[in-house]
């Protein structure tokens, strides 16, 4: 006979472990059993009424039946605490929800939360001569129309980095006069545009013999005129008719088309307008932002998109003019100041190039503006004239400035009344409020799909434009998408990835901030200096709550808790509790999520922690299995023991009826840093007096043994579970941590030897053996089993029960398990020493 089978194939049966080990149900229940089954036995004594045997056989039978129904209890138990959400939407994916919850914190960490953009303004500062402006940038409604200063060309010919392109640009303006030149606010169109008409003019002058040039080369034109008075200009305005002397100068018009007034200009405006510049020999490049609005213009003869400069070379061009100047203005020799500014230009970079500064920026690319905001931080730090604090504070106001400029005033002229007899017809709302609904979007779901992001903008564009005009229903425009625009206008970038979809990974269009300083400055601006908007925004964010994507409501969770550490006390009423009291159970795992979030901030850590361990002992229903969620994440009790005392205050009161949601938040501690203290409470449950401890312990005991990796372990940076996201936790722990095999495996036995729990824990370990190799046959979870299964069959009984298990196994008709991994299982649990002596005693 082989030593690991029968002759008819079957795992050998395993010798028993001691005869003594008793259940903690045993102490209670054991002796009664076994005396009614005593007595059921004995000889009865004469006179006995027949009646008495039917009487104990009834006895008899209603012990099994309260058996049964302890087991049906504890089954309950056992159950997913989630399931009670099942519904046309499915029930809540922890593991989708837990990866969720990963991705995004990465955005809102202690290096980059929102409480980093606190007053870390710097409004203006003076490194030298030079005088810094850290406020919204310019727009181009502040610039007068006039001539563009000699002094300003000649500045922009030594700076400007010339962006791809840019020959094909110049080549177009030259052939056409007239260039119509798309791109996003910020990323240097309009020094591009003026570096084009310098080019273009300077040529003509030179072409025509004048030097100097009698009258201004470029100028630029009022941001209010239009392209039809323009051309209508031409020939009336002085200088407009070229001149043997000199040609007609080149001309900037930036359109903002938002704005209302006269309609964008079409084909025919544009025509008109190069007809006139060629009779007068000028040049003329009309900016106007990428957008739904700009697309006619772009798509025509006269549109051109202008790309943004690379960001190293434009930081190094700034950087080289900031040193230069600082060099000529010390005087020396002009070979040594050569050699002085190249050493202090790689000194720069280098500082640049430091972990700590590339995280303050917290941008991928610079735009012109905010190259020369850092390239003068920079070198005012080499110099002496800026501390290090003030060039980390200056530069996190880079995305801070970014985001106040995206939102500030965006509703200025809906909110503005009317000119009377005015017929100018107001921008609708949809188009006024998608852009900055799109940011806000981007910022909260950030790493989510595209179409997932584009539809909480959409959201989120009807509930503001709600609170702008409460007695109108605001119109949704279906075809008025533009997502390249999207991108553009804010500083987004498309990445090829993976969702998560019923269970399973599909592929998707991924969305984020080209920054992870973005994110937080945008949620920072809107909640500290928008007070009005926050309205909306919470109930939006209620609305993601129902969403029952995990990559969206799990990502709003997130986000909406670092809204509530800017505001705590508007948060907890208007976002905390409102879900925490929620009837499904999603919206109070977002509520929970919040908590986790702001517990995560040292300043509000305590606060948070004095709130669950209140609603663990007096809040109500709906309360207590939020609390139990929070406590799940480890930051909501001080210590992991204080958190195991709540969870057991939740689990043990009300006849369990939330014990299966402790149970699943033990699990969840389980998996983080202090595993050995969580098993080792799990002992003391299991041996308690009172049932209701005793049904805490061995339903986490069941429940670890089969909830998967991913379901529970949240952001640990390095764990070493974490390549193990689809083994049973037991086996992830036993494979990963040898020391808590032996603790393990007593609980496991423990629920294995106990009736109310011993059905169910033969079913988990039914699913920790069929784990051992997936389903192609190549390795799993083998190494957790040889490292459990020995310390769970060491006695004979314990063997027994193996055997018997097994063969139940291979008997299944619907997943019947194959004799060679039977065999294989029963070499892993079963020594060869004790092999060879059970041979014997079997043969």
């Amino acid at each position: 006979m082989p030593d690991e089978h029968q002759a008819d194939g079957s795992p050998e049966p395993a010798p028993g472990r001691a005869a003594d080990g008793r259940s903690p149900e045993a102490d209670n229940a054991g002796n009664q059993a076994t005396g009614g089954e005593r007595d059921d036995r004995a000889p009865r004594e004469a006179g006995a009424a027949d009646g008495d045997g039917d009487a104990t056989r009834d006895e008899a039978a209603e012990r099994e039946h309260e058996r049964e129904r302890a087991a049906e209890r504890f089954r309950e138990y056992t159950r997913d605490p989630l399931a009670e959400e099942q519904s046309e939407d499915g029930p809540t994916d922890l593991a989708a929800a837990s990866r969720a919850r990963r991705s995004t914190r990465i955005l809102f960490d202690t290096g980059r939360d929102l409480n980093s953009f606190d007053r870390s303004y710097i409004r203006s500062a003076h490194i030298g001569d030079i005088h810094l402006r850290m406020d919204a940038h310019q727009s181009a409604e502040g610039m007068r129309s006039g001539p563009v200063p000699e002094e300003e060309l000649r500045r922009l010919r030594r700076v400007h980095v010339e962006p791809e392109g840019y020959t094909a640009l110049r080549n177009a303006l030259r052939a056409r006069r007239l260039l119509v030149l798309g791109a996003a606010p910020g990323t240097g169109r309009t020094s591009t545009a003026l570096a084009l008409l310098d080019e273009v003019t300077a040529l003509a002058v030179s072409c025509a013999g004048v030097e100097p040039p009698t009258r201004p080369r470029v100028l630029r034109v009022d941001p209010k005129a239009d392209v039809r008075g323009l051309a209508t200009s031409l020939g009336d305005a002085p200088g407009g008719e070229a001149t043997e002397e000199q040609p007609a100068p080149g001309y900037l018009l930036e359109l903002a088309l938002t704005q209302t007034g006269s309609p964008p200009p079409d084909a025919m405006d544009l025509d008109a307008l190069a007809a006139a510049l060629d009779r007068c020999q000028g040049f003329a490049v009309i900016v106007v932002p990428v957008g739904s609005a700009a697309n006619p213009l772009l798509a025509g003869r006269y549109g051109m998109l202008c790309l943004p400069v690379p960001t190293k070379e434009l930081l190094t061009t700034r950087l080289r003019e900031r040193l230069e100047d600082h060099v000529a203005e010390a005087g020396g020799n002009v070979p040594d100041d050569g050699h002085r500014v190249a050493d202090l230009l790689s000194q720069a970079e280098e500082l640049a190039g430091r972990e700590d500064v590339r995280d303050a920026v917290g941008l991928k690319d610079l735009r012109p503006a905010e190259a020369e905001l850092l390239a003068s931080l920079l070198a005012g730090h080499l110099l002496e004239d800026v501390s290090y604090k003030e060039l980390l504070t200056g530069c996190r106001s880079l995305a801070a400035a970014q985001a106040q400029e995206w939102f500030v005033g965006v509703d200025r002229v809906a909110a503005a009344p009317p000119a009377e007899g005015s017929a100018v017809v107001r921008p609708g709302t949809a188009a006024l409020f998608h852009p900055v609904a799109f940011r806000i979007a981007l910022a909260v779901l950030g790493g989510a799909s595209h179409s997932a992001v584009a539809a909480a903008a959409h959201l989120l564009t009807w509930e503001l434009s709600v609170q702008t005009d409460p007695d109108s229903t605001p119109a949704r425009p279906l075809f008025c998408d533009d997502p390249e625009s999207d991108l553009a206008l804010s500083r987004g970038e498309l990445v090829d990835g993976r969702v998560e979809v019923a269970g399973t990974e599909v592929e998707a269009q991924l969305i984020w901030y080209r920054g992870s300083a973005l994110p937080a400055a945008v949620l920072s601006e809107i909640w500290d200096r928008h007070f009005p908007v926050r309205a909306p925004v919470v109930r939006w964010l209620r609305l993601l709550a129902d969403d029952p994507r995990p990559q969206v409501w799990m990502r709003a969770a997130v986000a909406a808790g670092e809204l509530c550490v800017r505001d705590f006390d508007h948060g907890y009423a208007d976002l905390i509790r409102p879900l925490a009291e929620a009837t499904t159970a999603r919206r109070r795992i977002f509520a929970a999520t919040m908590i986790d979030q702001a517990a995560g901030h040292a300043s509000h850590r305590k606060a948070v922690q004095h709130l669950v361990d209140e609603w663990s002992r007096q809040g109500t229903k709906s309360l207590r299995w939020t609390a139990a969620m929070a406590l799940g994440y480890g930051n909501a009790a001080a210590t992991t023991e204080a958190s195991l005392n709540a969870l057991a205050r939740i689990g043990g009161r009300d006849d369990g009826e939330q014990l299966a949601v402790a149970s699943l938040n033990v699990v969840r501690l389980l998996a983080l840093r202090d595993s050995a203290t969580v098993l080792r409470r799990l002992a003391d449950w299991t041996h308690h007096p009172r049932e209701a401890y005793q049904d805490l312990g061995l339903a986490t005991t069941v429940r670890f043994a089969v909830t998967r990796v991913a379901e529970v372990l949240d952001d640990e940076p390095g764990s070493p579970l974490g390549d193990r996201g689809d083994w049973p936790l037991a086996l992830a722990l036993a494979a990963t941590y040898p020391e808590l095999v032996g603790p393990m495996a007593d609980l496991l036995w423990t629920a294995l030897n106990t009736p109310r729990s011993q059905e169910v824990a033969m079913d988990a370990l039914d699913t920790l053996l069929r784990s051992a190799e997936r389903g192609d046959g190549t390795e799993w979870t083998r190494p957790g089993l040889a490292a459990l299964l020995p310390a769970l069959t060491a006695e004979e009984h314990d063997r027994r029960r193996l055997d018997w298990l097994l063969r139940r196994m291979m008997n299944d008709p619907e997943n019947p398990l194959p004799d060679a991994q039977a065999r294989s299982l029963w070499r892993l649990a079963v020594p060869p020493r004790d092999r060879t002596g059970k041979e014997e005693r079997h043969g």
